[in-house]
C-alpha cells in the first residue's frame, strides 16, 4: 500500500508540474499566441481553479470508493492549487501591471472580477500556511478543520472570478460551477445524513410496547 501511495504521489506531482512547464516553454519560445501575457495569466489561473476542484473531489471519491488512502493526496493537490494561484497572481502583478501599486489598487476597487480574485487569493494563503502537520498540532484538530472550511467559500469566489473575467462566453466557468455545485451538494447531503444517523439508530432501538387486548 505504501509503495502504491508513493507511486501515486510521484505521478501526480509530475503531472501537476506539466502546465507550469508548458507555459514556461511557451513564454521562452513565444508560442502562446498574439497576447502571450494574457494567455499566461489566464492559463495559470485556470489551472489553479482546476486543481482546487480536484482537491475538493478527493473526499467524495474516498467516501464513494472506500479508498481511505486518497486523503493522503489532498494536501499535495491543494498546495499545487496554491502554487498556480501564486503564479497567476505574480503574472498579473509583474507582467500585466509592472508592480504599479497605484494601478493595482485602482483595479481592485474598480474591477469586480479583480476584487473577487484578490479575495480568493487572500483566503487561500492561510490554508497553504497551515497545511503542515505542525500547524494541525498547534491549532488543534477542531480549529484546523474550521479554518480549512474556507475552501468552500473561496472555491465559489474562484468560479465567480473566472465567470466575471470571461464576461461573454461563460460556458467553461459554468462547467466549473456545476462541478463545484455537485461537490458541495454531496458534502451537504452527507452532512445531513450523518447528523440524522444517531437519531435514526436511536429510533431503531426503541422497542414498541405491546398492549394486551
Amino acid at each position: 500500500m505504501e509503495r502504491r501511495i508513493a507511486l501515486a504521489k510521484a505521478v501526480i506531482f509530475l503531472a501537476c508540474l506539466l502546465p507550469a512547464g508548458y507555459y514556461a516553454l511557451g513564454m521562452a519560445q513565444d508560442s502562446l499566441g498574439a497576447n502571450p501575457i494574457e494567455a499566461l495569466t489566464r492559463g495559470l489561473g485556470d489551472w489553479a481553479l482546476r486543481l482546487l476542484l480536484v482537491t475538493l473531489t478527493i473526499t467524495p471519491l474516498r467516501r464513494l470508493t472506500g479508498q481511505g488512502w486518497l486523503v493522503r493526496l489532498r494536501r499535495m493537490l491543494g498546495l499545487f492549487a496554491f502554487f498556480y494561484a501564486c503564479l497567476h497572481f505574480l503574472s498579473y502583478l509583474w507582467l500585466d501591471q509592472f508592480f504599479d501599486w497605484v494601478a493595482i489598487g485602482q483595479d481592485i476597487v474598480k474591477r469586480p472580477f479583480i476584487t473577487v480574485g484578490m479575495a480568493t487569493f487572500v483566503l487561500l494563503v492561510p490554508l497553504a500556511i497551515t497545511s503542515s502537520n505542525v500547524a494541525i498540532r498547534r491549532l488543534g484538530g477542531r480549529r484546523w478543520q474550521s479554518l480549512h472550511r474556507l475552501i468552500y467559500p473561496l472555491s465559489m469566489l474562484a468560479v465567480l472570478h473566472f465567470t466575471w473575467m470571461v464576461k461573454v462566453d461563460v460556458r467553461e466557468p459554468m462547467i466549473y460551477g456545476i462541478i463545484l455545485a455537485v461537490l458541495l451538494g454531496m458534502r451537504l447531503w452527507w452532512y445531513v445524513m450523518d447528523a440524522r444517523r444517531p437519531l435514526l439508530e436511536q429510533r431503531r432501538r426503541i422497542i414498541p410496547i405491546q398492549t394486551r387486548r
